[in-house]
């Protein structure tokens, strides 16, 4: 797949990766502007000064990089989503998570966020219907499979699956 990018400015820096297996291209810090956003909340901005053109059937995927556990910011977004069709600027807006006056943050020159490019399914036909197919997981959301009943369950089940493996051991050897 060819990934074609634009340099929007000359401080652009070519996305790369690290190594040749990653999944990601580490994007960096051209430059830093700042927003309040609707709350009321100091955003951080991170522009790369590129743009990309991403093929049909594949989106961008714009994820903070693992080093953003050394900082005060997370992205306000959690992961950005970058459309084949989107040709304008690469950014990522943040937040400080420490409330410390000067919070830790990526400086211009440092690598800011990974952009990993995934395919997606586009032909989706949406139907409306008055019912869902039954699943072993139903309507159970956030943390449901953390619950005392789901764990006592799995408990039960592991210690029905070990009897059986005694028993087939116990029967094997009495033989």
């Amino acid at each position: 797949m060819e990934l074609k990018i634009k340099k929007l400015s000359d401080k652009a820096i070519m996305p790369i990766r690290a190594h040749n297996s990653d999944a990601g291209l580490d994007l960096t810090t051209t430059s830093i502007t700042s927003e309040i956003n609707e709350c009321g909340q100091f955003i951080l901005v991170y522009h790369s000064d590129i743009a990309v053109e991403i093929p049909d059937g594949y989106v961008g995927l714009l994820f903070p990089r693992s080093s953003i556990a050394k900082k005060s910011i997370q992205f306000t977004n959690a992961v950005g989503v970058i459309d084949s069709g989107y040709r304008g600027e690469i950014m990522a807006k943040v937040r400080n998570t420490s409330g410390d006056s000067i919070p830790a943050v990526y400086k211009v020159g440092e690598k800011f966020a990974q952009l990993v490019i995934v395919p997606y399914v586009s032909d989706i036909t949406i139907s409306e219907v008055s019912e869902l197919q039954e699943s072993d997981r139903g309507t159970g959301g956030y943390g449901s499979s953390d619950t005392k009943e789901d764990i006592s369950a799995a408990k039960q089940s592991d210690a029905s699956e070990d009897k059986q493996a005694v028993e087939v051991e116990t029967s094997e050897t009495a033989a």
